[in-house]
């Protein structure tokens, strides 16, 4: 008995396996607040592009499938690959866009869908041999970089999940008038999770986000606003077929492309880490990025073989674990299994597609606004006596916001700014990264406190306990 305790208490939070059903309900929870996000690249692509709906179908299921192997890659771990922490794998937004791009020049259809898989492939290849390479760029994140990343993320996305919650036409589009139902349903399904997370404790507490997500959907079928129609046409069965479109092509416009999103979200994939670093009390250094950045790499050159796109890891699940206080990684391997199983049964996610827009987005609320207070957190470490650091967070937040709150300013830049800086994810990170390289370049070398060397602009503490848990921000010294 005391043998077995003793084993439970060495096991970190993040390896604990636990029993079977709470990683089948928990798991669940993670697929749905994820589903939506998960769906709508391949719809917006098939839209562009002018593809039947038998394609878009398989773009979904295939799309669902190759989730569920990134997942498995980045939680699970192979090898070098993959950083073993609940972090659950999407296909980039960054990449709708170029991804447009390429397919209409190719003349859209099946062979605009060929070239971009194989400028998905090449990019795929790229991020996973130039991992080790930017990860020995994270000398260039302290706490001030990292913290404003993850603040810039959870509230660039908060325009998203306002966007459901209006059932709107896009961020970059004002809803006018705007339907109350929709609100009510959306403000419902927080009011849920919010009394659930007050007044409940243990499983419950951890599964509200999912039964926040039921009562509304069950709301909105009383109501009339849910369907599932869709459910009964769905074909039973199906299988994920390894380049079903044909050979990709690969061109080098094309190429060069994919390969400037993917740098892009290796930025956000470096925000994700260090926010789920964070969370579970995990150290990130130059081996853990390495090791997310490769499985992104991995799980998109499985991408276009697969009839997929580019991966990287997903914020609203990293806010939900913060919500939940759940860190098992294996959490996420059976949210991965799920998707695996969606993709093959079209009836499955035609069911979980069922979740009315306005439901989902009360629930993506609290979870992006749970990601900014990660973001808050890293940011309480650092010292803002030094001005620098100061116009690093301010001015990379503004920049965020900017194209948050104004999205047209881009719409007159050429293609290959729009992929830069056609958002405020992207504008914000890049901010911080060069404004902290120009004002903080010239300060006193960084302090070593036992053993370790720690960057200028940290508050540093003499207790041993404090110096273990920032931990994240130090190198070896």
């Amino acid at each position: 008995m005391e043998t077995s305790e003793k084993i439970s208490k060495d096991v970190h939070p993040v390896d604990e396996v636990l029993p079977f059903w709470q990683l089948g309900f928990y798991g669940l929870q993670h697929v749905l607040t994820f589903y939506a996000s998960a769906v709508i690249v391949p719809i917006l692509l098939a839209s562009a592009l002018g593809l039947s709906r038998d394609v878009l179908e398989h773009l979904i299921e295939a799309d669902l499938f190759t989730c569920g192997i990134a997942s498995l890659l980045q939680c699970v771990g192979f090898g070098p690959i993959g950083v073993r922490m609940p972090l659950l794998q999407g296909v980039t937004f960054v990449a709708v866009a170029p991804m447009i791009t390429i397919g209409l020049s190719a003349g859209g259809g099946v062979d605009g869908l060929r070239q971009i898989f194989g400028a998905v492939i090449a990019a795929g290849l790229f991020s996973f041999f130039a991992a080790p390479h930017f990860a020995k760029l994270v000398r260039f994140f302290p706490p001030v970089v990292t913290g404003s990343i993850i603040l810039v993320i959870g509230i660039a996305l908060l325009p998203v999940a306002a966007n459901d919650i209006v059932n709107g036409h896009g961020t970059s589009v004002m809803q006018n008038p705007v339907n109350m139902r929709n609100v009510a349903y959306g403000l419902g399904t927080l009011l849920v999770i919010l009394f659930m997370q007050r007044f409940f404790t243990g499983f419950w507490r951890a599964i509200s986000v999912l039964l926040g997500l039921v009562s509304g959907t069950a709301l909105a079928w009383c109501l009339g606003d849910a369907h599932f129609d869709t459910v009964t046409a769905a074909p039973a069965l199906t299988m994920v077929t390894p380049l079903y479109f044909g050979i990709p092509s690969f061109h080098i416009m094309p190429v060069l492309s994919m390969i400037v999103v993917m740098m892009i979200a290796m930025l956000e994939t470096v925000g994700d880490v260090y926010a789920a670093g964070k969370i579970v009390n995990k150290p990130v250094g130059p081996k853990e990025i390495t090791q997310a950045i490769r499985a992104d790499g991995a799980a998109t050159i499985l991408g276009g073989l697969f009839n997929s796109f580019p991966y990287t890891c997903f914020a609203q699940n990293v806010g939900l674990v913060r919500l939940t206080g759940i860190r098992s990684r294996w959490v996420v391997a059976a949210a991965a299994v799920i998707m695996m199983v969606l993709g093959c049964v079209p009836k499955l996610a035609a069911m979980m597609a069922c979740v009315p827009l306005p439901v989902m987005g009360g629930a993506a609320l609290a979870m992006f606004g749970a990601v900014a207070v990660v973001g808050i957190q890293t940011l309480s470490q650092v010292n803002f006596e030094h001005q620098g650091n100061t116009v690093v967070v301010g001015t990379s937040l503004g920049l965020g916001m900017l194209l948050v709150s104004q999205p047209h300013i881009t719409d007159h830049f050429p293609a290959w700014m729009k992929i830069i800086f056609g958002s405020g994810i992207t504008l914000g990170a890049t901010a911080a990264i060069v404004l902290n390289f120009i004002f903080n370049r010239q300060d006193p070398p960084p302090i070593s406190v036992e053993g370790e060397v720690w960057n200028v602009g940290v508050q540093i503490s003499k207790d041993p306990d404090m110096l273990k848990l920032h931990g994240a921000n130090s190198s070896a010294g």
